[in-house]
């Protein structure tokens, strides 16, 4: 039997999920949420994708003027060096990369 469904209810179920995948995100990191808002001359694109992190992010770069990605600190060497996903993606994407490591107790608001 095969698996029937709604292509317009999906859509609209995957942009709750989206919806909800932002708004869970700007609770989590309150110092960089609103900077979209604050600075509108600086386009965000805002996009929930089902792959791995570097299968996503380095196609993405490609439209990109700059690509952003965080990094832990977790990485092997007690963070000294990248982990896995901004060392693959700081060695394939298609355009300037900035790898943002997270201080502990600092805020950027």
């Amino acid at each position: 039997m095969p698996l029937a469904y709604d292509p317009e209810q999906l859509r609209a179920e995957e942009e709750w999920v989206l919806a909800e995948a932002v708004a869970g995100w700007a609770e989590r990191h309150p110092e960089v949420a609103g900077w979209a808002e604050r600075h509108p001359e600086v386009r965000v694109r805002r996009r929930l994708v089902a792959a791995a992190p570097v299968a996503a992010l380095v196609p993405e770069s490609a439209d990109a003027r700059l690509a952003v990605v965080g990094a832990h600190g977790r990485g092997s060497l007690g963070g000294l060096l990248l982990g896995s996903v901004s060392h693959a993606v700081l060695h394939h994407a298609r355009s300037p990369l900035a790898i943002v490591r997270h201080r502990r107790g600092h805020s950027a608001g």
